[in-house]
């Protein structure tokens, strides 16, 4: 198993969409602020995206996305989530203002490889990453594995949620904890998602008869729909998790 960044082969990524089929969510490939940025990602930030790919099998394990913006170190500063990440990490980097911080913005692990430990594997590599560019730290966005569970809860009460042994209650904030990870604010409104009612009745596989707010599989929260105006809206929520790569931290595989 070793990393390779999308500079280095991007012909890997175009067995993307077949690798990780049903990882995501149908409706979360439809972001507002994705369709936009998408092809930049790769043109300017082609070094901090990157698979875990192993060369005997041909076989693509894992993928990591990310990109460097500006933080300044307070909660206050991360900002409403992912879409206010992604759009504030282009203005500085066309302004041409220096990151100092490296945000996730996804880390995905094909199907038939789960179970591996793989998500550490990529957590570290975007740790390596950011020592490499000398940014003190990392910053991610989680979209909490378990929250579809609890679509109601507010996303803040969950994050605080524990289990007897006083660890996270959601595994994916629970991994990065145990990471180094820090558990630093909560967002309501992190990624947009918005389309006509056909659209995401063919996201979801459910029928909306009429205009409110529902409860969709794999949701984190409601989807507020207006068949009046045959628009249909969802606000993914998410927490922030930071870690501070002045202290130690894990390492990730080797690119060799």
């Amino acid at each position: 198993m070793r990393v390779v960044l999308h500079t280095e082969r991007p012909e890997l990524w175009d067995r993307i969409p077949e690798v990780f089929a049903g990882v995501i969510p149908e409706y979360n490939l439809h972001g507002d602020i994705s369709d936009g940025y998408w092809n930049r990602l790769f043109d300017d930030f082609g070094d901090h995206q990157f698979l875990l790919y192993d060369e005997e099998s041909d076989d693509i394990l894992g993928a990591g996305r990310s990109l460097p913006r500006v933080w300044d170190g307070t909660p206050g500063d991360l900002g409403t989530g992912l879409d206010a990440s992604i759009r504030d990490a282009f203005a500085a980097h066309d302004a041409g203002v220096e990151p100092t911080a490296l945000c996730a913005l996804g880390v995905e692990v094909a199907p038939r490889h789960q179970g591996r430990s793989l998500s550490k594997a990529l957590l570290g590599q975007m740790i390596d990453m950011a020592r490499r560019d000398g940014l003190p730290h990392l910053i991610v966005p989680v979209r909490p594995i378990w929250k579809h569970r609890y679509p109601l809860v507010p996303v803040a009460r969950y994050a605080s949620w524990t289990r007897d042994d006083g660890e996270p209650f959601d595994p994916w904030i629970r991994t990065q904890v145990r990471l180094g990870g820090t558990v630093t604010a909560s967002m309501e409104e992190s990624s947009l998602i918005s389309g006509t009612v056909a659209e995401w009745e063919s996201w979801t596989g459910m029928a909306f008869p009429e205009s409110g707010d529902y409860v969709f599989p794999e949701g984190l929260t409601t989807l507020r729909v207006d068949r009046e105006e045959d628009r249909a809206v969802y606000w993914e929520p998410a927490v922030w998790i930071t870690y501070d790569l002045r202290a130690s931290a894990p390492a990730g595989p080797s690119r060799t």
